[in-house]
């Protein structure tokens, strides 16, 4: 009531002086009618019948004023503080959005999931906006370059502090906020390095072949089901990878139950480039386009290790008898026949070597030769050091069944530990300065695209 009283006595005041100043105005021309010797009660009437006027509007303007205040001040609940309608302040809003979900775009209720609150004066900088998968649907995307002006006042809507929602979901608000938080975050992380592949692209590659032809796009492929397109980086979860898009395609149940020849051999899977140009196009357009990459040195290790320091009926005599037979000073018969042995520095000989004796292979080759990402521009990065998070976040974004997730197991020598930072610098070692140099100017569009940070101090 306080409130109400000092409006009140503010809303009389500015009255008053408005009154006084229009009967100033209505005194100074009566003055001036009878300078010039006109009747006085021509110009009386018009100006009382102003002043009536201006009196009666003003008592109507404050009457409504106290009014509307009176109701305002009936409606705040015991203990909540007095909130004018476009006075909130903008963190006030803010934290209104974290709170609660809002309705969707379509003005739907949602369940809570990790829906982005709007921070002030603008709008999200990543694609997706998630919203969780009910049954038989799946989570909707928005892209803010087409949210409309009704879409910002549906997203700036928010309900009450405190008010709850209805939803079959038992999670806390503390793991729900949480599990907003990740998302977002994940999404934030999306946009940077897409960001970051297109400044590359824009810098170092020539924008004038535009053509996509079956040959860029050979190391893709197709799950129609779910929309993706995932291009094959070996030594980057690759086999798993095909395990989850065969799952996903029905022609398993489980990942766990794919042994590592049908993954490889068993022509499950569909590549882009048997499909016709408008098939490739098509997809192009409207599938989602997925990328993972690794530690560009870490990678090449993986690759020697699994390939040279293991049994291979293929690499071994391929690769292994002419780098053996190039590079190995006084080699063995043995050595020569089975190509068996070759050392870490031969393959990094072999490797440099611009007159290679046998040509390069794509468990080594980069991944921009590989995927062309200035080309088709992937929707989608994920790196190999946080696989299991990224993989499932693409997961849930692409409708995949809810318990499906990414298998971290390792079905070529399980028992060998994993290629790591530390297994990397160990191997690397054994080169000189200058060879550390030339293989990180190999594979430098890697490390630039995809954001790696120099392994090695002494380089340049």
């Amino acid at each position: 009531m306080h409130v109400c009283k000092v409006s009140a006595e503010w809303g009389r005041s500015l009255w008053q002086a408005w009154l006084e100043m229009v009967w100033a105005e209505c005194k100074l021309a009566e003055a001036r009618c009878r300078r010039r010797r006109l009747r006085p009660m021509v110009m009386k009437l018009p100006c009382s019948l102003w002043f009536l006027l201006l009196f009666g509007a003003g008592g109507m303007v404050l009457f409504t004023h106290l009014q509307d205040l009176s109701e305002t001040f009936q409606q705040q609940a015991p203990g909540v503080k007095l909130r004018f309608a476009g006075q909130s302040r903008r963190k006030d809003l803010c934290a209104t959005e974290a709170a609660d979900s809002g309705p969707s775009l379509e003005g739907k209720s949602a369940a809570q999931g990790p829906s982005s609150p709007i921070p002030p004066m603008q709008f999200p900088a990543f694609e997706w906006t998630w919203q969780p998968a009910t049954s038989g649907s799946r989570g909707q995307e928005v892209n803010p370059a087409r949210v409309t002006k009704s879409h910002r006042k549906l997203l700036l809507k928010s309900n009450p502090v405190g008010q709850t929602h209805n939803s079959s979901s038992s999670t806390s608000p503390s793991s729900s906020s949480s599990l907003r938080d990740g998302w977002r975050r994940l999404a934030r992380v999306q946009q940077d390095r897409k960001q970051l592949m297109k400044e590359v692209c824009a810098k170092y590659k020539s924008q004038s072949t535009r053509t996509v032809t079956p040959q860029h796009v050979s190391r893709i492929f197709v799950e129609d089901r779910h929309k993706l397109l995932y291009c094959e980086v070996p030594k980057v979860g690759c086999s798993n990878w095909k395990r989850v898009l065969m799952v996903l395609g029905g022609s398993a149940a489980s990942t766990q139950e794919i042994p590592h020849e049908a993954v490889h051999y068993g022509n499950h899977l569909k590549r882009l480039d048997s499909f016709d140009r408008r098939g490739i196009a098509r997809r192009l357009d409207t599938y989602t386009k997925v990328l993972f990459v690794r530690e560009p040195f870490e990678r090449l290790v993986s690759a020697f290790r699994d390939k040279f320091e293991s049994p291979n009926t293929y690499y071994h005599p391929v690769f292994g008898r002419p780098i053996i037979s190039r590079y190995r000073a006084n080699a063995s018969q043995a050595a020569l026949r089975t190509g068996t042995g070759v050392t870490f520095k031969e393959f990094m000989q072999y490797l440099l070597d611009v007159h290679r004796p046998v040509g390069m292979d794509i468990h080594w080759e980069h991944v921009n030769q590989l995927c062309s990402p200035c080309l088709l521009r992937y929707d989608f990065i994920g790196r190999f050091e946080t696989m299991e998070e990224d993989a499932n976040f693409l997961l849930r974004r692409a409708g995949a069944p809810s318990n499906l997730t990414f298998p971290v197991f390792k079905d070529r020598n399980p028992h060998a530990e994993r290629t790591s930072a530390r297994i990397t610098q160990r191997y690397f070692a054994q080169l000189n300065a200058s060879e550390r140099q030339r293989a990180y100017d190999f594979y430098y569009m890697d490390y630039l695209m995809f954001n790696y940070s120099k392994p090695f101090k002494d380089l340049y």
